[in-house]
């Protein structure tokens, strides 16, 4: 774990990245930033979490670091005694973290819930939707750190993706008052969805996808197919993090469109 500061002080706003060692993003963003700082107003942190799975280009080494928080000092698992460092490094403060996907080349956040900070910070970030994952929170940064907000920046490995990074680095500091940069200027309200459940991938030598994430499917309407084998929508939904070869057992998940931020 790598831990950089701007500003005097004790920093309440910290930005993570690369909790996922195959997810560089989230390192880049952060080291553009730091490259080219901003001038701050309050002091922030930035923390790289996994850097030796991002050494050895894997998503982790022993085990998911986003599923292992609180984490434990005394484990044999490398990301089980990481998860414990990295919940005493953020505790306390607002979290920016970031990640990347296989399903979907835009911007995405992810939250626990929709709060008050939600509604202050999100529409000021460049992303096409909030998606609460309240409920299904186990062993994931929002166990431990409720005033985050996570980040989906864009295809894994992209260029793009890092650019990204580094945008809604820059749009969350101004959003949390680290600078006095402007808020990128909104024209729609941004749409809210509650995460639901996965949708299951049987084993097969092949995958389609024909839905498009946050684009609600009719019931009956095929989703995905695993060796020609269709899945239908047993009833209408939209698909979030929905792709072929994102996850080895789910295409992705449900989610249901619950309402705007403006």
């Amino acid at each position: 774990m790598r831990v950089e500061q701007l500003g005097e002080g004790e920093p309440d706003v910290a930005v993570v990245g690369s909790i996922h060692g195959d997810e560089p993003c989230g390192r880049d963003g952060i080291e553009a930033v730091l490259t080219d700082p901003p001038t701050v107003s309050r002091p922030v942190k930035f923390v790289v979490g996994n850097e030796a799975a991002l050494a050895a280009g894997e998503r982790y080494l022993d085990t998911d670091l986003n599923r292992a928080f609180p984490g434990d000092p005394e484990s044999e698992a490398r990301e089980d005694r990481l998860a414990a460092e990295l919940a005493a490094e953020l505790r306390g403060c607002t979290v920016l973290s970031l990640h990347s996907t296989q399903s979907y080349d835009g911007m995405f956040a992810l939250v626990d819930d929709v709060t008050t900070l939600v509604r202050d910070i999100c529409p000021k970030l460049s992303v096409d939707a909030v998606v609460k994952t309240k409920g299904v929170n186990e062993g994931r940064l929002f166990s431990v750190v409720p005033a985050a907000i996570e980040v989906e920046c864009g295809y894994q490995g992209s260029p793009e993706a890092a650019a990204n990074a580094e945008q809604v680095i820059r749009e969350f500091l101004a959003a949390t008052g680290v600078t006095d940069d402007p808020a990128p200027t909104r024209t729609e309200s941004l749409p809210v969805f509650q995460l639901g459940d996965p949708i299951p991938k049987a084993a097969a030598e092949e995958y389609e996808v024909y839905a498009r994430n946050f684009e609600e499917l009719a019931a009956g309407e095929p989703i995905a197919a695993a060796d020609g084998d269709q899945v239908l929508a047993d009833e209408p939904f939209h698909p979030i993090l929905l792709s072929a070869e994102g996850y080895e057992d789910v295409f992705g998940y449900t989610a249901d469109h619950v309402g705007v931020l403006d």
